[in-house]
């Protein structure tokens, strides 16, 4: 499986850093590119994310729209924008494509592939809903950034968990994860 990440300046670059370790280690992904919006890494360091180095990450410009994730040919399977801004929401929903996450975003609309939006935004106003409505009826799935209680999680890794195991499962990707009743 090919994955995009995107990363934009959205606060919560925990659940990018954990959802890049998950693919890192998974069998089932061989190559994961990875796109960072124009403030995304000064919010990382603010927030002290470090993201994880592997040979199967590849990084590309946010302006390179020569870039193989831009094109509907080069077959990749599927996109996580974590986290999301909700202004990349509204661009993605408009379509207007003027950076290269927005441009891979409508590629995997365009062309029926898995499009995963994890918005870290609160609260929502009516533009950003029907923004997300809007991404939803193309068929793109909004994951709002809100951790789950029920596995008791005794930390906030444990409790960012509970969203990127959900990422994970999302895209059909097998890993451990908690289960209701177990």
């Amino acid at each position: 499986m090919k994955v995009v990440v995107a990363v934009t300046a959205a606060s919560g670059g925990i659940y990018a850093r954990q959802l890049l370790c998950q693919l890192v280690d998974s069998e089932q992904v061989e190559r994961i590119a990875l796109i960072f919006s124009t403030n995304a890494e000064a919010v990382l360091a603010t927030e002290g994310v470090v993201l994880p180095e592997s040979s199967k990450i590849v990084r590309y410009s946010n302006d390179d729209m020569f870039a193989s994730v831009a094109s509907g040919s080069q077959n990749w399977d599927a996109m996580v924008v974590v986290p999301s801004s909700v202004g990349t929401v509204a661009r993605i929903a408009a379509g207007t494509s003027q950076s290269l996450i927005e441009r891979a975003a409508d590629v995997m609309l365009k062309e029926r592939r898995r499009l995963i939006v994890v918005v870290r935004e609160t609260p929502l106003s009516l533009i950003h809903l029907r923004n997300m409505t809007t991404l939803t009826e193309a068929g793109a799935v909004v994951l709002p950034a809100s951790p789950s209680f029920y596995s008791r999680p005794e930390t906030v890794e444990a409790l960012c968990a509970t969203v990127t195991e959900r990422i994970v499962a999302l895209l059909g990707i097998s890993a451990p994860h908690y289960k209701w009743g177990e």
